[in-house]
């Protein structure tokens, strides 16, 4: 399966950047070019819908796009320093200039800290400006004047075009390591979000003999297909995306109340696993607590214990979300560690959560702090709207928008 990067960026950098991201297989590219980094909402809009990922030539637009919510699937930027910022620092080196006297703008000086001390060169001379919401060509020009540095180091064209004629300036572009290790991690969170909408779902349904007709035209809406599995129930063979996104989210189940309205009570059961019998099992599972929930039910049944009971018709979400007990029992954790995301949501309502800050909030494990992600995300609480760098060179961390 081809997987589409729309590129955002400088004409130049989308231009050197897809000629790389081509070089991949599988993968199709759509040049989004700006003239200046306040165009990046702009070129996003226009971008044709088959883009399954975005990706950033620089931290710059991807953090005008993070700001305005715009990173709606996966997204990454390239990494400056690092590879990039140390075939500069050669690159100064042979033509004989001071590398202990720079000014660097828009990099993270921790990022800037350990790539100097890998090639064993001192800070002490070197000032950073780095990136932060509201920052402008204006603070940025202003603070490469005032360093009085040897030479200048900028991340924008238009910095750089304001620059050059008033002292020695460079400006960083992405080297080849830089913009493959991004489209590998970009990719690597991609295919993870794929792979979960691919997973097969099976539901059991208990329902009168007469409904066969109408139970194939609900199933048609789910993207999935009916068969007889015995004397009393029939299977509903569908995939986890199309599935989660009939029901908002594992929420509501409209077919619910149409299939009661038709021919009586009716009681649905979907398992989602990680393999065939798994799901089967799941499935099974899901019917037995049906039954349990009232003469006409459905819920989902996941992984880990999680089951989700899922309402008729289309209430609203308000109402089904107005118990915090309620919530903690469908995503499977306690009402006090609700209680604590709850504050984290409020401290950082325009940031989304990421293992590291819920990690971080509650004092755990990061592996834990992705499994509480996970849960909330599988429990209709929690969406990923998009990926975070981190410091370091590993995969991004994915930002979720959590409902509480």
């Amino acid at each position: 399966m081809v997987t589409t990067i729309g590129v955002v960026g400088p004409s130049d950098l989308v231009t050197s950047s897809s000629r790389i991201v081509k070089g991949l297989r599988g993968v199709e590219v759509v040049p989004l070019r700006y003239r200046r980094e306040t165009d990046t909402p702009k070129v996003m809009a226009e971008a044709p819908g088959s883009v399954d990922a975005w990706l950033f030539t620089g931290v710059v637009p991807y953090q005008i796009a993070a700001a305005q919510d715009l990173l709606d699937r996966p997204a990454a930027h390239v990494e400056y320093t690092g590879a990039t910022l140390m075939r500069t620092l050669v690159q100064l080196l042979r033509e004989g200039h001071d590398v202990t006297s720079l000014s660097i703008d828009v990099l993270d000086e921790a990022d800037v800290r350990e790539t100097f001390d890998e090639v064993g060169l001192p800070m002490r001379g070197v000032r950073v400006l780095p990136y932060r919401p509201g920052l402008s060509l204006d603070d940025i020009v202003t603070f490469h004047r005032q360093a009085k540095a040897e030479v200048a180091i900028t991340c924008l064209r238009s910095a750089y075009e304001k620059l050059r004629t008033e002292q020695t300036t460079v400006r960083l572009a992405p080297s080849v390591h830089s913009v493959r290790a991004a489209v590998n991690s970009l990719l690597l969170v991609h295919d993870a979000l794929r792979s979960d909408d691919a997973q097969i779902a099976l539901g059991l349904v208990e329902i009168s003999p007469d409904a066969e007709s109408a139970l194939r035209r609900e199933a048609g809406s789910l993207g999935g297909s009916v068969l007889r599995y015995d004397d009393k129930r029939w299977l509903v063979i569908a995939t986890r995306g199309p599935l989660e996104q009939a029901t908002a989210a594992f929420t509501e189940l409209s077919m619910l109340t149409r299939l009661k309205e038709q021919f009586g009570p009716v009681r649905i059961g979907f398992g989602i696993g990680g393999s065939g019998t798994e799901t089967e099992v799941l499935a099974r599972r899901a019917l037995g607590r049906a039954k349990t929930a009232g003469r006409t039910a459905a819920v989902v049944s996941l992984r880990n214990d999680i089951d989700l009971v899922l309402v008729g018709g289309a209430a609203p979400r308000a109402q089904q979300r107005s118990k915090l007990q309620l919530l903690a029992q469908r995503a499977g954790l306690s009402k006090a560690t609700l209680e604590r995301l709850q504050e984290l949501v409020r401290a950082t309502p325009d940031d989304g959560l990421t293992t590291r800050s819920v990690a971080d909030h509650l004092g755990i494990q990061p592996r834990t702090a992705r499994r509480v992600l996970n849960r909330l995300e599988r429990a209709g609480l929690a969406d990923a709207t998009g990926t975070q760098l981190g410091t370091g060179s590993g995969r991004p961390l994915v930002v979720y928008r959590v409902h509480l």
